[in-house]
């Protein structure tokens, strides 16, 4: 395989889960009886731009489907990161009624609902009909396609120039990255600004997160990979912060390479030398991050046969695509946790992939009362916390896997 940015072949292995189904493809009960698709799900390191990514087995049409399950407005927390997003984006560029703002990859209109409460024009670019149809129930446009060059040059034509882009946590899930890009540099007006979230790799390895690697994330990103991609396609990195949503983020602010004006901001630079002190330009960073993932892998399966050999009851919560991810690779099945409770209607009454757990609502905790739930979205744990505080009613503990096998400490209310 050869690099997805700049082409060179790659040979540096940096993580092997095996195999799996694609994460966010869950299955109804009418599935439970015919086979399912299962791709490998190897992850290798470019020696030469230091981009990190998936080989292709899937195809991204069949990855994300009419009817994907991903809706960004179940969480609260994500909701109030998108209004502060809109805010500070807002006083930042002094964005106003004769404003025009793009979100790629929009979802649900978890956003870009904020920007319209304002009065601002805004369009969304969203390939999945299942989420696009919430968007637009909320009054708004929505684009349902795929975002690179060529949509980028219909909409520029058709007047839909931007003043703001964003694209949170869609940079990753991309097979063509560099077409993406230069899509940005087509449709941002000439002192546009366009920003980027995405999980920084070197939170990643630091937290072993390898539970976010799955198909439908193609790269896992560093600001010393990203700069050389924006640099190729007509974008020029001018900010950069770090956020605390998906475990450790980056916020990448990025202009057009010809006409942009802003300054490059310190913060830019300091941080290209933090990921070379830490050593991602080189290639002994990414070669014990295996061992360590199994290494969770291994404490989790011991766990949960140590309860169902005690005769403990574990659920899980969350039916998050990372869940998906660690369950497969662990090989856990209905026998070593019996259900995963989510909020969302939309993955209710299915089964998670691979693993056919059924997902029930979050009512099932209360009834059953598990001894034990194994929260899967870990980057969610502190609002899960507050939310799940009910299970120390019964004795009932929590705990999550990632970075590391740990319980989670009882809520106040109920400790004697």
């Amino acid at each position: 395989m050869k690099c997805r940015h700049c082409g060179t072949d790659l040979t540096l292995p940096f993580l092997d889960l095996g195999s799996a189904p694609p994460s966010n493809s869950y299955l109804t009960s009418a599935a439970l009886h015919a086979p399912e698709k299962w791709y490998p799900l190897r992850v290798m390191v470019c020696t030469e731009c230091w981009l990190v990514q998936t080989e292709d087995f899937a195809d991204h049409e069949e990855l994300f489907s009419a009817d994907y399950a991903y809706f960004s407005s179940f969480s609260d927390s994500w909701l109030r990161h998108a209004r502060r997003y809109v805010e500070l984006m807002v006083e930042r560029f002094a964005l106003g009624a004769g404003a025009h703002v793009v979100e790629v990859a929009a979802n649900d209109g978890y956003l870009l609902q904020y920007v319209r409460e304002r009065g601002i024009a805004c369009l969304g670019v969203e390939p999945t009909a299942s989420t696009a149809a919430v968007a637009r129930a909320k009054g708004i446009e929505v684009v349902e396609s795929f975002f690179g060059r060529r949509l980028a040059s219909e909409l520029r034509a058709a007047g839909k120039a931007a003043d703001l882009m964003a694209a949170n946590n869609v940079l990753a899930h991309v097979p063509d990255i560099n077409d993406f890009v230069g899509g940005f540099a087509v449709l941002l007006k000439e002192n546009g600004v366009a920003t980027f979230e995405f999980p920084h790799l070197l939170r990643l390895v630091e937290g072993v997160q390898f539970d976010t690697v799955y198909h439908e994330h193609f790269s896992y990103l560093s600001l010393s990979a990203v700069t050389r991609i924006f640099e190729r396609n007509g974008l020029c990195v001018c900010d950069v912060e770090e956020l605390s949503t998906h475990g450790g983020s980056l916020r990448v602010f990025a202009q057009r390479a010809d006409t942009g004006s802003l300054p490059v901001a310190a913060a830019v630079a300091e941080m290209l030398a933090r990921e070379r002190a830490a050593g991602m330009t080189a290639a002994d960073y990414y070669r014990d991050f295996q061992r360590r993932a199994e290494k969770i892998k291994d404490d989790l399966l011991e766990f949960l046969i140590e309860a169902k050999r005690s005769g403990k009851t574990v659920a899980a919560y969350g039916a998050a695509a990372k869940g998906n991810t660690l369950l497969n690779f662990a090989g856990v099945r209905p026998d070593l946790i019996a259900f995963v409770a989510d909020r969302n209607p939309a993955k209710q009454g299915k089964f998670m992939p691979g693993s056919r757990i059924p997902i029930v609502g979050e009512d099932r905790l209360k009834t059953v009362r598990p001894d034990v739930v194994l929260i899967l979205p870990w980057n969610l744990s502190t609002e899960l916390a507050g939310q799940l505080a009910y299970v120390s009613e019964w004795g009932g503990e929590r705990v999550a896997a990632v970075p590391e096998f740990h319980r989670l400490p009882m809520a106040r209310s109920f400790i004697s």
